[in-house]
């Protein structure tokens, strides 16, 4: 029997989602409440390996069992034995050809930087924060050349291994809420650290580093030496996780948060 979960988590104290032989990752926190209620040890697949610090609204995992359990001890049982910052939001049984990451069609992501001269405090963690005004427009107008289908090795992490560096974003949006940025990106899949690193890109030319037309050059260059740092994963969320319908797989609902 396969069983689908969807979760939420704020990944603030873990190693990100992969298993760690320290035992310090959600996918840890996850199994071991998973195998208390099944009596038997649950080995999970997921739909997105989130990386330290980073948080989710809507992650996907699936986990074969012979246990027969209701569908609500997979959900209230596994939270009451889950931390408090790890939540199941929904359990079904799908069929035995559904698989959380190869059935995948889409994934979006949204990082929530925060552009002002203070640092957060009471957002710590939850957003990023860079302290030199960027312009709105020269980001917006410098991402347009991201979208579509492109070789990203120049904003895949050096330890990124994946078998080829060629995603197709599919949309990219950043608008400004007061001085709160908000950027989205959606794609049929990403490399390691891509997000986070074209963030930091955007923000080199929303600061005035670079212009609009630096983005075009170094996607084309295909060299990460030439690109900005990675930037911090404090704000950034995987929000939504996209099959086809067949699956049975709930739509994600927004709740802001700001």
């Amino acid at each position: 029997m396969r069983i689908a979960l969807v979760l939420e988590y704020d990944g603030s104290r873990y190693c990100g989602w992969q298993s760690q032989s320290q035992s310090c990752s959600i996918q840890d926190a996850l199994e071991t409440a998973l195998s208390a209620i099944a009596k038997e040890k649950i080995r999970t697949i997921t739909a997105g390996r989130t990386d330290s610090g980073v948080h989710a609204l809507y992650q996907v995992v699936h986990f074969d069992t012979l246990v027969q359990r209701p569908l609500n001890a997979w959900m209230r049982g596994t939270n009451a034995l889950l931390p408090n910052d790890i939540a199941i939001l929904w359990a079904t049984e799908v069929s035995d050809q559904f698989h959380a990451r190869y059935s995948a069609l889409e994934r979006r992501y949204r990082y929530l930087l925060l552009n002002q001269s203070i640092r957060p405090g009471i957002h710590h963690n939850k957003v990023g924060w860079y302290h030199v005004p960027l312009a709105l427009e020269k980001m917006q107008l410098a991402s347009n050349a991201l979208i579509g289908e492109h070789d990203f090795s120049s904003f895949r992490a050096a330890e990124c291994q994946a078998r080829s560096p060629v995603r197709t974003i599919t949309h990219l949006s950043i608008t400004r809420h007061g001085n709160l940025f908000v950027f989205e990106l959606s794609a049929n899949g990403f490399l390691q650290h891509m997000v986070r690193n074209i963030v930091g890109c955007l923000i080199y030319v929303g600061k005035g580093k670079y212009s609009p037309e630096w983005i075009g050059e170094l996607l084309k260059s295909c060299n990460r030496s030439y690109a900005a740092p990675t930037f911090s994963p404090a704000g950034l969320y995987l929000i939504s996780v996209k099959y086809d319908r067949i699956w049975g797989m709930p739509e994600f609902s927004e709740i802001p948060f700001f």
